[in-house]
């Protein structure tokens, strides 16, 4: 129980370290180590498990001297990286819902519908492929929003809505389709913490 109260603790917490470095001169040195970290854990992460140990060591080690290398200018341009993450991120997932309904492919939703309440019936069918495709459109316009606010409005504004708004805004969009799955179809609209565990399961 304390390590999953930890989760959304540890996401306010990096969120807030992370406006206050986009809005307080002075701290390249935090911004900096904070828009590398997420990349060098998650690589870290994927060398060492996917890796043989003495290769993962040994792509960790140049990784190590790149950021090295590279560190003057992670300080001076920290923001550039944390909205190319960002955006890089929404636009992933965007492409990825958008990609799975061409072809002969299966709709993302479709697919985690499925494992909770398959078999699914034809107006499921359909409800799952519109709801991935709502989920596409909302991934690209949180993302062309988030690059936007940076170009043109205040690097303070622009973290706002990167660090406080985006989440917020992802679980808005899960209780709005969920509320409105209820309405629609009863049996799918059951077990939103079944289906969570789903989509993050499958996300992973």
């Amino acid at each position: 129980m304390l390590q999953y109260a930890a989760i959304p603790v540890c996401v306010v917490l990096y969120a807030a370290l992370c406006h206050y470095t986009n809005s307080v001169e002075g701290t390249e040195v935090l911004g900096a180590a904070l828009s590398i970290g997420p990349v060098c854990l998650l690589g870290a992460a994927f060398a060492w498990r996917w890796a043989h140990p003495l290769v993962a060591l040994a792509v960790l080690g140049a990784a190590a001297l790149l950021v090295y290398a590279a560190w003057p200018a992670l300080e001076q341009n920290f923001s550039r990286l944390y909205v190319s993450e960002e955006c890089a991120l929404y636009g992933l997932l965007c492409v990825s819902f958008a990609r799975s309904l061409f072809g002969e492919r299966t709709a993302v939703c479709t697919l985690l519908a499925d494992r909770v309440h398959g078999p699914l019936s034809a107006a499921e069918l359909r409800y799952t492929r519109h709801v991935t495709a709502a989920w596409a459109v909302f991934f690209a316009l949180i993302s062309v929003t988030t690059l936007s606010l940076y170009i043109w409005a205040t690097l303070r504004i622009w973290s706002m809505f990167s660090n406080f708004c985006t989440l917020p805004l992802v679980l808005l969009m899960f209780i709005a389709e969920f509320t409105v799955r209820r309405c629609v179809l009863p049996r799918v609209g059951a077990g939103l913490i079944a289906t969570l565990r789903v989509y993050f399961a499958g996300s992973h």
